[in-house]
């Protein structure tokens, strides 16, 4: 490998990455727009139908929860009439764009998930490292494996009902949605409101959520994380989490650089990892067998493939949390 081969292989994926960046920071206006009234590769019909279910869900158990802190059915009608409550709460979460792109990828990660399975015939929930992890000498890895298998095996069914219980997700989205909720609240719902909110604040477990039990899973792993990123060995989940564990990226970043049209987000991503061209490409054959992996990619080192992705510009325009939600 020369210097000069190096510098332009980094070139053509720092271009190659810029264009994946400015595909998913597209996602959130185009999924705002779909699911307010296709055309966009990174959300199809499917994809769509999942966030609505989703949004619909959350904004359901928002109102359940407010309701049963003192707040009769017949208020809501009053307060809004003609408006159904859950649909207007719904529409001011899915006004959000972190929310939205959080979403977009639980529901890219649940169709994923169910075409591996369809595919590739990989298991969505009991995989061969899952069993391994089960099955290990170390009986806090076996059980934190067989709590994590429980939340992956609910994540499916949640999936396919297009829902999302508010206890599962991550503590920024959950303190962005309840201030959403606030915000949507009138006047006189005030301290109903506040009495739900406390509830759902002190019962909620971040260690509990399933991205949370994974997290936990991967961290006790140590040195033998590595072997999450076999795919076919690990499974989504698993090597979702391992992914963003090694690489220090997020993990619905990691899940969007699964698709197709991620490519040089997924193979930057393998090579920070410290993965060789041979195991990149066994990945991208059972992802996407269409994809191409990037030509002299382990002529890429480690350190470089990391710098490109921390330089990534993806999150460049997220508003922050207080812009978003006032």
């Amino acid at each position: 490998m020369t210097s000069a081969s190096a510098s332009t292989v980094e070139t053509v994926l720092r271009d190659e990455l810029a264009r994946a960046d400015r595909a998913l920071s597209g996602v959130a206006p185009v999924l705002g727009h779909m699911l307010a009234s296709s055309g966009h590769a990174l959300v199809s019909d499917a994809i769509v139908a999942r966030v609505r279910g989703m949004l619909g869900d959350l904004a359901s158990q928002l109102l359940d929860r407010q309701q049963r802190a003192g707040v009769p059915e017949h208020e809501y009608d009053e307060a809004a009439p003609g408006i159904d409550p859950v649909d207007k709460l719904a529409d001011a979460l899915a006004e959000d764009a972190l929310v939205l792109r959080h979403l977009h990828a639980i529901a890219m990660e649940g169709h994923l998930t169910q075409r591996l399975e369809s595919r590739s015939a990989i298991d969505p929930v009991l995989t061969p490292l899952w069993q391994e992890l089960i099955a290990s000498d170390n009986g806090s890895i076996g059980e934190s494996a067989m709590q994590a298998l429980a939340a992956q095996s609910r994540f499916g069914q949640a999936q396919r009902r297009m829902q999302y219980p508010l206890s599962e997700l991550p503590p920024d989205m959950l303190e962005r949605v309840l201030r959403i909720w606030v915000r949507m609240t009138a006047a006189e719902q005030e301290p109903s409101v506040m009495i739900a909110l406390h509830s759902l604040k002190s019962e909620y477990d971040e260690a509990a959520t399933r991205i949370g039990q994974l997290n936990q899973m991967i961290s006790k792993m140590q040195g033998t994380a590595i072997a999450a990123l076999e795919l076919e060995h690990s499974g989504l989940a698993l090597f979702a989490s391992a992914l963003s564990h090694l690489t220090g990226q997020s993990r619905d970043r990691a899940i969007l650089a699964c698709h197709s049209r991620q490519a040089a987000r997924l193979a930057l991503s393998l090579r920070a990892a410290g993965q060789d061209e041979a195991a990149i490409e066994r990945q991208f054959m059972i992802l996407e067998p269409a994809a191409m992996v990037p030509p002299s990619i382990a002529d890429l080192s480690v350190e470089a493939a990391r710098t490109l992705l921390q330089n990534s510009q993806f999150d460049a325009t997220v508003p922050a949390l207080n812009e978003a939600t006032g």
